[in-house]
């Protein structure tokens, strides 16, 4: 099976100033962060300002980071919506294009029942031989998918692990204690990453790996191997930074911190607005607390 390591990073997409992508930028961002932590590339996730972009933007920027990186780590290719129909055609396309797996998101603003998401996530799979992670984040989607729901769609085999950002440990927890031990269970909230790799978590998708990958990867590391202490001061040390970023919504403050240590990642594609002065300083003196800038 396909291994995407201890961290994976939630790619943001940068743009010119004229709200282009920046398929360059995007690729020497790639390779720093591969240089800096990260395992595996989320391309056109959340951070990576998906829901703004065209599928032939995002297909062209995960086409143009995987040959630029040569073979040295897997692509994730974020995707999904709303209707089972188009997600069917997504997953069919992303294969055919060269994605080596897929991060779909439960069905958003529909609000279906478990019934409906775990059909939903059927008919995905029937349709690609990608492993595919189902992404569980309600506080975006307006609805969660159980435990329960998320076992059953364990069994089949193309679906591989999930990224679980429903914040709650207990959810976790019955997930890891009934699916296949070889289901794959990702913090999808830097806070969360040591509580969930307490009950068998693999690891992080991650934001603040843009900034400190080094670090969350050393703290995941550290666990695994069964130096807790370190892995702790890791946790606590980086604790503020996690919540921080999130100080108003993903992926603006990060995005700001990655304009900040020298990449080109330009502003926000609308209604997402970039950070104004206030925010800029408050910002700054995080990144400053933490040596960043």
């Amino acid at each position: 099976m396909l291994r995407f390591g201890d961290v994976v990073t939630a790619m943001v997409t940068p743009f010119h100033a004229n709200g282009d992508v920046n398929y360059a930028e995007g690729v020497r961002l790639a390779e720093h962060l591969l240089a800096n932590g990260t395992d595996t590339l989320l391309i056109c996730g959340t951070t990576g300002e998906s829901p703004t972009m065209t599928w032939e933007e995002k297909i062209e920027l995960m086409q143009t980071v995987k040959v630029a990186i040569q073979g040295k780590a897997p692509i994730i290719f974020g995707m999904g919506t709303n209707c089972t129909r188009e997600s069917v055609s997504q997953a069919s396309k992303a294969e055919t294009a060269g994605a080596d797996a897929l991060l779909v998101v439960v069905p958003y603003y529909s609000k279906p029942s478990q019934e409906g998401m775990y059909q939903h996530f059927v008919a995905i799979a029937a349709a690609t031989k990608l492993p595919i992670i189902i992404y569980n984040i309600p506080g975006r989607t307006s609805v969660n998918m159980d435990w329960q729901t998320v076992v059953r769609l364990a069994a089949i085999p193309n679906i591989v692990g999930i990224k679980e950002s429903s914040g709650s440990l207990e959810q976790a927890t019955m997930i890891k204690k009934n699916a296949p031990a070889t289901f794959l269970l990702y913090s999808g909230d830097d806070y969360m990453t040591l509580p969930l790799l307490s009950i068998g978590g693999e690891g992080i998708i991650s934001v603040a790996s843009h900034i400190v990958g080094k670090k969350i990867k050393e703290m995941i590391v550290c666990f695994k191997r069964g130096d807790h202490t370190r892995a702790t001061e890791l946790h606590l040390e980086l604790s503020e930074l996690f919540k921080q970023i999130f100080f108003v919504s993903n992926p603006v403050p990060i995005k700001y911190a990655v304009n900040k240590i020298g990449f080109a990642a330009g502003e926000h594609r609308a209604p997402i607005i970039s950070l104004n002065q206030a925010e800029k300083e408050f910002m700054d003196g995080i990144l400053k607390s933490y040596n960043i800038i």
